[in-house]
C-alpha cells in the first residue's frame, strides 16, 4: 500500500490550464519541490519513509516536508494555517 496521493500536476482537467502552467518557473515551489527529491528522507530519520503495508495510507512525508517548508519561507509558522 502506499501514501495518499494527489492528482499529477500535469493531469489535465475539465478546465484548459494544468498547475505546471499555473505556477511560473521562478517561483519558490520549484526551488523547495527539486530541494526535498534530491534528499534522501530514512538517512535523515524520517522513520515513515517507506508505506506500510497495512492500515489506511498516510501523507507522504515528502509533500508534508515540501508544505513545512513552504509555510517556513512564508513566516506561516502554525500548521493549523497551512491546512
Amino acid at each position: 500500500m502506499g501514501y495518499i496521493q494527489g492528482e499529477g500536476r500535469q493531469q489535465s482537467s475539465l478546465f484548459p490550464p494544468t498547475l505546471e502552467e499555473l505556477v511560473p518557473e521562478d517561483h519558490l515551489v520549484r526551488v523547495i519541490e527539486a530541494y526535498v527529491a534530491r534528499l534522501d528522507l530514512q538517512a535523515l530519520g524520517f522513520s515513515k519513509a517507506e508505506p506500510l503495508k497495512t492500515g489506511r495510507p498516510g501523507y507522504d512525508p515528502a509533500d508534508l516536508l515540501k508544505l513545512y517548508l513552504y509555510g517556513y519561507f512564508q513566516r506561516i509558522r502554525s500548521s493549523r494555517r497551512l491546512e
